[in-house]
């Protein structure tokens, strides 16, 4: 019974580091920029935005090229969080590909 003990204590201690870890996400701040840095996005961990910056060679360009260019720097920021998020819960996972809303089962 002491296996059983010792099991349930590291998977409590687990989902405790995996709630660390979602919390530090949530803090994580990343970039995107499209059009060789025209459109920039700042995206936080729970995939707000904080920011969009255009630049003003942008701001010359069409409503349409605009739009193309903030969605385009979402996309990558976007990609980008998906990255940092996938290397904060590795450092808790030991490299298990743990998806980001893993439960436990307690």
């Amino acid at each position: 019974m002491t296996n059983f003990s010792d099991m349930l204590s590291k998977a409590k201690a687990m989902q405790e580091k995996m709630k660390d870890a979602q919390e530090q996400i949530k803090r994580i701040e990343v970039e995107g920029v499209s059009g060789g840095n025209l459109v920039k996005v700042i995206l936080t961990g729970d995939y707000e935005i904080k920011s969009i910056l255009i630049s003003d060679e942008a701001k010359k360009e069409k409503q349409e090229i605009v739009n193309d260019l903030i969605i385009a720097a979402y996309n990558n920021a976007k990609e980008n969080l998906k990255k940092k998020s996938a290397e904060e819960l590795s450092k808790v996972t030991g490299g298990l590909n743990l998806p980001m809303d893993f439960k436990l089962p307690f």
